[in-house]
């Protein structure tokens, strides 16, 4: 009998999110401490849901619970990158070209890229592309690789997080969206899916020039 997930109780739904969104915007910056109390002062709740939440960021990579020093936003380094984005360069781009190919739409993609454009701060311009890229490779058909990555979502925008602090790169990356979509949208779902490799692929080399991800282009040539 297949287990039915126990629903997350509102309040701690409502703690998850806020902190989610302090740490993937910045305010919350990786290796700072993470104090029951204090955020469940400043969101006006009890510990209790404060400590459920960050147990399910721990889950998904966002923080980590030590016993010695507490529960920390997670640390960003040149490991996590090669990681995260290995797992994204063998998944994102295959995804994309099955959603192309299927002629599903795309208005969502096109109206986070447009909020992007649009957007007036850090906070707003990172939760509409991370919406963007989330909604090329969510109607791709296979429910349990849409899955897979969003289960390396919150990471991959930790990551972009820290690179965007250090050196921001808007104007390039939003050209590189517009070119990813101009091809989805001409049905090209190779030509897509090469255009998105190679977006991941340059951004993290960017961001971290002593990773080596995944180099295996679109063609499977490396």
């Amino acid at each position: 009998m297949t287990s039915v997930p126990t629903p997350i109780p509102s309040r701690t739904q409502y703690v998850l999110e806020g902190i989610k969104h302090r740490i993937l915007t910045g305010q919350l910056t990786p290796g700072q401490a993470l104090v029951e109390t204090e955020l469940a002062a400043q969101f006006g709740v009890s510990k209790t849901p404060v400590r459920e939440a960050l147990k399910t960021l721990a889950g998904t990579g966002l923080v980590v619970m030590s016993q010695y020093k507490g529960v920390t936003v997670r640390m960003v380094d040149a490991d996590m990158a090669r990681e995260v984005y290995d797992v994204r360069l063998l998944l994102e781009p295959e995804a994309l070209r099955r959603t192309v190919r299927r002629g599903a739409s795309l208005d969502i993609a096109r109206e986070a890229l447009t909020r992007a454009d649009d957007a007036t701060d850090t906070a707003e311009r990172s939760l509409a592309n991370r919406e963007f890229h989330r909604a090329l490779y969510v109607p791709c058909g296979n429910p349990l690789l849409g899955r897979m990555l969003d289960e390396v979502r919150d990471q991959a925008a930790l990551v972009s997080a820290v690179a965007w602090a250090a050196d921001p790169s808007w104007e390039r990356e939003a050209s590189e969206h517009r070119e990813i979509l101009r091809l989805a949208l001409a049905g090209d779902a190779d030509g897509a899916a090469r255009a998105l490799h190679a977006h991941i692929a340059s951004f993290v080399e960017r961001a971290f020039p002593d990773v080596q991800v995944e180099a295996q282009g679109e063609d499977g040539q490396a």
